[in-house]
């Protein structure tokens, strides 16, 4: 396989249609986005690909050849391919920013694959229309965070875009220091935001609006249809619904595992209720509910507690976006309230499963009781600052290895006591969550848990040893990493340390927007 006007690298396309590309986007109008190539990167390679979503995807195994290593480096395009930047705009810190766009993303286009239509984005692959003033690279830092965590969060179980591959150039990059750039290529059935909305909404296209939302629910949230029914019959009230009801889901996962986004204006937000544009995030370390993972968020307004109110206003954004369309101010209103009732609801689902207590059909009286538990486990969390991953993985086997003893015994507890500093407060409370569960059925609880809290997280200090070792050409640890994370319930014999306490150094880290 060649390249053909190989002086034009930009132009280049390589010569042969390997993806079947389907290209709904570009359908809309340029009205949503802008055409442009890549603009292409000194000497790439590669860093990471991604074989087992590659094989999920059901792509043929030449997509990750070294011809095609110039197409995700946005040095060449595959046939078929038809780069663009869409427009949006958005509230950035809880202030509106205007208009916005794919600053850093360019859009390959839309793929067939065994899991239905998939988007292709290159982020870091060069300035757009919309880079104000950026010039529209990654560095090589950022994107192995965004390469591992996306891969890290779908092995969570937790709604995501996912990473397909990451090519490293040694061109430089300009930040707080000067650094190498990088290109990872995303996958998503569709990167819409809620950005996107009110970008339309704030210039008054309402036809553009509609335009949008009609393309939304006929190719991504088609359930709109049938959830109309609740709204008399208005299918966009019922997109809001959907939406808001993803987004409570998704806010409810990431809170059970201590995930802070970091930089959830409204132009990260997905309408699809993923996880995107991983940047300043962290899993938290010490449990902390006013936790900042961004340093550039001075007045914590992103802080791991106040999340879900957050998404809730994100949410409200999109609703007042939305509003020509559904034309009924009480009924957007009354769709809003569902994220009042529905994210609590979510939350004391995932926390009751970290707990081993499942059930759907719990009374709920039973449910209150079993939230007081856990209200009750997170404040003595939050008062001795232990450690969120491991408290959970601590008390899971804690767990199982109650069930295997002919009775509980305080000696059982040790690894999860030792964790603290009040050990009788932890274990009176151990006594109370003892008795709800029953012994005859902690064994069964016990192998849920340790399905449910996992061993392996992305922490700051494992990213950043991978970082430091692929500025020097190692790139082995993002490999290491990939596979721990990808089954991060697994025990993975051999491989402890990377589910032990982090090190001193990793409270010194500092991760911040340009990350």
């Amino acid at each position: 396989m060649s390249l053909v006007n190989s002086e034009t690298p930009s132009q280049a396309r390589l010569d042969q249609p390997l993806l079947d590309w389907t290209h709904r986007l570009t359908r809309l109008g340029t009205r949503f986005f802008t055409h442009l190539q890549p603009t292409p990167v000194a000497a790439p390679r590669w860093a990471a690909r991604n074989e087992t979503l590659r094989t999920e995807l059901g792509w043929p195994a030449t997509v990750f050849d070294d011809d095609h290593l110039q197409a995700f480096a946005g040095n060449a395009l595959m046939l078929g391919s038809q780069p663009l930047a869409t427009v949006y705009s958005g509230h950035q810190f809880g202030q509106w920013a205007g208009q916005l766009g794919d600053g850093r993303a360019i859009w390959l286009g839309e793929a067939q694959s065994a899991q239905g239509p998939q988007e292709i984005q290159l982020k870091g692959a060069g300035r757009t229309p919309y880079s104000r003033g950026g010039d529209g690279r990654a560095v090589l830092r950022s994107s192995i965070r965004e390469y591992l965590c996306s891969e890290a969060m779908h092995g969570l179980g937790i709604p995501t875009t996912r990473a397909l591959s990451l090519v490293a150039s040694p061109e430089p990059v300009r930040r707080e220091e000067t650094e190498s750039a990088a290109i990872v290529a995303r996958v998503a059935p569709s990167f819409l935001r809620f950005g996107h909305f009110e970008h339309f909404a704030a210039i008054g296209d309402t036809d553009s609006l509609r335009t949008l939302a009609d393309h939304a629910i006929a190719h991504h949230l088609p359930e709109c249809h049938d959830r109309a029914a609740f709204w008399q019959g208005n299918v966009y009230a019922a997109l809001l619904d959907v939406v808001q009801e993803r987004t409570a889901q998704l806010l409810a996962r990431w809170q059970a595992v201590g995930f802070c986004h970091g930089v959830m204006n409204t132009d990260n937000m997905s309408l699809l209720g993923l996880t995107i544009d991983y940047g300043p995030f962290q899993f938290m370390d010490a449990f902390n509910p006013g936790h900042i993972c961004n340093h550039s968020d001075h007045q914590g307004r992103y802080a791991y507690g106040r999340q879900p109110n957050v998404a809730y206003w994100n949410i409200y954004c999109l609703a007042q976006s939305l509003a020509p369309l559904i034309d009924d101010k009480d009924m957007t209103l009354q769709v809003l309230e569902g994220y009042k009732a529905l994210f609590p609801r979510y939350l004391g689902d995932a926390m009751r499963a970290k707990l081993g207590l499942v059930g759907d059909l719990a009374p709920e009286s039973e449910r209150e009781a079993d939230w007081t538990l856990v209200e009750d486990l997170m404040q003595l969390m939050a008062t001795e600052k232990v450690d969120f991953t491991l408290f959970w993985r601590q008390l899971s086997q804690a767990v199982v290895r109650q069930s295997q003893a002919n009775a509980v015994t305080d000696a059982n507890w040790s690894p999860v006591t030792d964790l603290v500093l009040d050990r009788p407060r932890l274990l009176a409370w151990l006594e109370r969550y003892t008795n709800r569960a029953g012994q005859t059925h902690l064994d069964s609880m016990g192998h849920r848990m340790l399905r449910t809290n996992p061993k392996f997280v992305l922490r700051n200090h494992l990213a950043e040893v991978a970082i430091r070792q692929a500025k020097a050409g190692d790139f082995s640890e993002i490999d290491t990493l990939y596979n721990l994370l990808q089954s991060p319930f697994d025990e993975h014999p051999g491989f402890e340390a990377y589910a032990d306490l982090p090190p001193d150094w990793a409270d010194q880290l500092e991760i911040s927007c340009s990350s």
